[in-house]
């Protein structure tokens, strides 16, 4: 996701995926107006696109880089499954993602982050946001 202005705070693409679809749904009045083979695409190849890397990146096919992502189908949230694209839109979420690849490259595997100290990142969250809320004499 962008960050956290764009992104409800939460950096969370499956609930931004979810969301999309869903205000499409209710600003047209028309539960149609979105599907969510659509709106998977437009986090996928369209985003791609918006970037002008269409050819490679956003989907999976020969020539392009290798990014995906893995993710669990047997929590509940999960099942039953009638189409893929509805249960990415509507009911996975971001904590079902258990392995990533980009660029070839495993960067996640099991839920952990291989390429990044998470406590590390985590700390230095916390003096930022000190640091901001000190700025704006929250303290």
């Amino acid at each position: 996701t962008d960050g956290p202005a764009g992104s409800n705070n939460d950096l969370d693409l499956m609930e931004e995926i979810d969301l999309a679809a869903k205000l499409a749904k209710i600003s047209k009045m028309n539960p149609l107006a979105l599907g969510a083979k659509d709106v998977v695409a437009m986090a996928t190849i369209d985003g791609a696109r918006a970037l002008h890397m269409e050819t490679e990146i956003g989907s999976l096919e020969a020539g392009k880089k290798a990014d995906l992502v893995l993710i669990r189908l047997s929590e509940p949230n999960a099942v039953p499954m009638y189409d893929i694209y509805a249960q990415i839109a509507y009911s996975l979420k971001s904590s079902d993602v258990e392995d990533v690849v980009i660029g070839g490259r495993v960067v996640m595997r099991d839920w952990k982050l291989l390429t990044v100290d998470e406590p590390a990142v985590i700390e230095k969250a916390r003096q930022y946001g000190a640091a901001v809320k000190k700025s704006l004499g929250m303290e």
